[in-house]
């Protein structure tokens, strides 16, 4: 199916019919839009901006958010589903509840973020600027976190089994009861120093 396209440059405040499936958007921007409870298969937005906007309770799978903006928008209870967001950066964002299942969200800004309690699995976080993540008892399960800035990052009591820790410094990041698997354990020992040997 042909994908319908909006024009660009132009901004969306009220929407009485947000249709985001199979719906191409380019450098829009979204003010204070009421996005919840939408599902939304295959949309894309490509450089939009996305600001006050309430994403609560809506579902994306197999959507695309590439190189675009979060600004205070609220992501509660949000489910992501194999979605692209490369290069999109989020600022001052809720995210109580999120879910994230696979996807490709390389290159993406959460610095600062509060992802407690939030729930990712399968993700593709590879460069992304995850400086002073707030991660306390979240699950991050086989989320590659290759090259990703990790500073100050408070994982605390989080699942983290599976991911790649190879970038984690454990000196500048909270790790206590943190879950890890055996290889990531060999990889935080050797990060701290350590000489391990079978």
């Amino acid at each position: 199916m042909a994908r319908r396209a909006i024009p660009t440059e132009s901004t969306i405040r009220e929407w009485d019919d947000p249709e985001l499936s199979g719906v191409t958007h380019r450098r829009v921007l979204f003010i204070d839009t009421d996005l919840t409870e939408v599902d939304n298969r295959g949309g894309v937005f490509e450089e939009c901006t996305f600001r006050g906007v309430r994403f609560n309770a809506s579902t994306h799978t197999d959507a695309a958010f590439v190189n675009c903006t979060f600004v205070r928008c609220s992501l509660f209870d949000t489910t992501f589903t194999g979605c692209k967001f490369v290069g999109s950066f989020f600022d001052d964002c809720t995210y109580n509840l999120l879910k994230v299942s696979g996807g490709d969200w390389s290159f993406t800004g959460l610095p600062g973020a509060d992802l407690r309690g939030a729930e990712l699995h399968g993700v593709k976080l590879r460069e992304a600027d995850l400086t002073g993540l707030r991660a306390a008892k979240a699950v991050l399960r086989d989320v590659d976190l290759s090259g990703a800035s990790l500073q100050r990052a408070d994982f605390t009591g989080a699942d983290l089994r599976g991911s790649d820790l190879s970038t984690l410094d454990p000196l500048t990041v909270g790790l206590r009861d943190a879950r890890i698997d055996l290889t990531q354990a060999m990889v935080v020992a050797t990060a701290l120093g350590l000489d391990v040997r079978p």
